[in-house]
């Protein structure tokens, strides 16, 4: 089934999900004037649901047993995605999330179990680096599962399935370019712009500057 992305646009815009304009420090470090906002998603949950059934309707054909995804961010997502798989479907699949530890991800609650031999589809908030989403990825398979994919509200770094340990699909809600710089190289610290503290990472960005 074809996306309908004007539909996935105006809901992110409709929540002010899409912030232009600023100064934005995002988790990977680096620094950029745009932000995709999912937080302010999910506080409404039909949008949400709506979103996630986008989501579910591009996976619906791949035989998924289980949906994964990174906590904290992602957990919201795959308990959506999972609900509306069954429906699609008509078989049960499960909605189960991966915790973070140290560098990596590790699953544990008894979900290692559930995913076993299972096949698993991982889904993410927002692509800036991949990091979360392919550390999520490389864990199902240490723990016996087959990941049938990736399903993303955005893609915002121009991440490919390869980026993601070789998936065999990704699938993005919406692709967005953003430029992004290193702290050292960015032209918004150079004009002294302020960092946005009400995302991204600016709170603990400017706690860290304040210390040094």
């Amino acid at each position: 089934m074809s996306l309908n992305r004007k539909e996935v646009l105006e809901t992110l815009s409709k929540v002010d999900a899409v912030i232009t304009d600023s100064h934005i420090v995002y988790t990977s470090g680096k620094h950029g004037s745009a932000y995709v906002n999912k937080d302010a998603i999910y506080p409404h949950t039909l949008k949400t649901s709506n979103l996630c059934r986008m989501i579910a309707e591009q996976f619906q054909d791949d035989e998924v047993q289980v949906v994964i995804a990174p906590a904290v961010g992602g957990v919201i997502l795959s308990q959506w995605t999972a609900h509306h798989l069954t429906y699609l479907t008509g078989n049960e699949v499960l909605g189960v999330y991966a915790d973070k530890i140290d560098d990596g991800f590790i699953i544990k609650r008894g979900y290692d179990k559930l995913i076993r031999d299972k096949r698993v589809l991982v889904v993410e908030d927002v692509l800036t680096t991949g990091g979360s989403a392919r550390k999520t990825v490389e864990a199902v398979r240490v723990y016996g599962g087959t990941v049938v994919g990736v399903g993303v509200l955005c893609n915002r770094g121009g991440i490919t399935s390869q980026d993601l340990a070789n998936v065999p699909k990704l699938v993005a809600l919406m692709d967005v370019k953003l430029s992004m710089w290193d702290e050292a190289d960015c032209p918004l610290c150079k004009d002294n712009i302020p960092i946005n503290t009400d995302v991204g990472k600016g709170r603990e960005f400017v706690r860290a500057h304040e210390i040094l």
